[in-house]
């Protein structure tokens, strides 16, 4: 039982509706811009209070950020993004209008260079999903050269100095209420959440009785393979929909497992994350084809689930994710009572 992805023309009509609404209500953002009213708000930035004043030049980082940014109606503010090539086209976006109006500034990773040269006042990215110390891009830096930055707060928990943990879906909430007050838009912020909560209310409402379904999350590798801890939006996805991550007591974001503790786990089903250069039919094959793999319930029983990439990075598209991943899950429940 294999599913593939919708492309925005299908997604649930909940989201397009949400982003339908902020984008009418952008006119009430960009009436005090014009104004010319200086708006500074102290704000959270992982664990540490952050005084920002209202961007105008908004670099951001992947999809997630992007779209946390459109689902707002903050589009005037966003001066471009930065999608490395391992992201699902833009175009498939149920915000594909909003990017079209932005400029795409680099395919590469997120860099300091970059930031500088466009003058941008404001970066939205994650630790480690963007942000790093190793490659010289760090909130403290960009503090120090005068540019604001908002860091995802699904990806603070281990952020050196000033960590927060916050539940994934729970962060995505608290990101679109910290971004709403940056910008001076809390009840727009507000209005997205609560539909968004009512959304996932109703999913774990209609989840399956008795026993979760285990459920392994295949990133990718073929010596080891790469999956998702709980620290990351898969693991509440799994879970609301009634299933349980087979690596979801391990403190981590997306890291290396063992085979052998996958083998060991017996999951039933396998979401397969879809993105960059290697289809997830590629991902499927190799399962069914490795003598490590081949004999998993969820292989022999084609039980396969395809998650698009931005539904499994911290951002709105995470409820589309839950809602499609439930619905396969309750189909799956039903074939096997059959």
């Amino acid at each position: 039982m294999t599913t593939r992805p919708r492309t925005g023309a299908d997604l649930p009509r909940p989201v397009l509706l949400a982003a339908a609404g902020a984008l009418l209500l952008t006119g009430c953002g960009a009436q005090i811009e014009a104004a010319g009213e200086a708006r500074t708000v102290t704000v959270r930035r992982c664990g540490e209070e952050v005084e920002y004043t209202t961007p105008r030049r908004a670099v951001v980082y992947e999809g997630g950020s992007a779209d946390k940014m459109f689902v707002l109606g903050l589009t005037d503010h966003v001066l471009g993004y930065v999608m490395p090539p391992a992201n699902p086209p833009v175009e498939e976006s149920p915000w594909a209008a909003e990017y079209a109006e932005v400029e795409f500034l680099s395919d590469d990773l997120l860099n300091r260079e970059l930031v500088v040269d466009v003058e941008a006042d404001f970066v939205v990215a994650g630790w480690n999903s963007g942000f790093s110390d190793q490659r010289g891009i760090t909130p403290e830096i960009l503090d120090g050269l005068g540019i604001q930055s908002f860091m995802h707060t699904e990806s603070c928990y281990n952020y050196p100095g000033f960590p927060e943990r916050v539940e994934p879906f729970e962060a995505l909430y608290t990101d679109l209420e910290r971004l709403g007050a940056i910008f001076g838009v809390q009840d727009r912020a507000a209005g997205v959440v609560a539909d968004f909560r009512e959304r996932v209310a109703a999913v774990r409402e209609r989840a399956p009785e008795g026993d979760p379904v285990p459920v392994f999350l295949y990133d990718s590798g073929t010596d080891q393979p790469f999956t998702a801890g709980r620290q990351v939006p898969p693991n509440d996805i799994i879970r609301f929909a009634g299933g349980e991550n087979i690596f979801g007591d391990v403190d981590e974001r997306w890291f290396q497992a063992g085979w052998e503790a996958v083998v060991e786990a017996r999951p039933e089903v396998i979401v397969i994350l879809d993105y960059g250069d290697q289809p997830a039919q590629d991902k499927i094959d190799f399962l069914k084809s490795s003598p490590i793999t081949a004999d998993l319930p969820a292989v022999v029983n084609d039980a396969f689930f395809v998650l698009d990439y931005n539904e499994g990075i911290s951002g709105p598209r995470n409820v589309d994710g839950l809602e499609k991943f439930a619905d396969y899950l309750r189909e799956f429940h039903q074939d096997r009572e059959e």
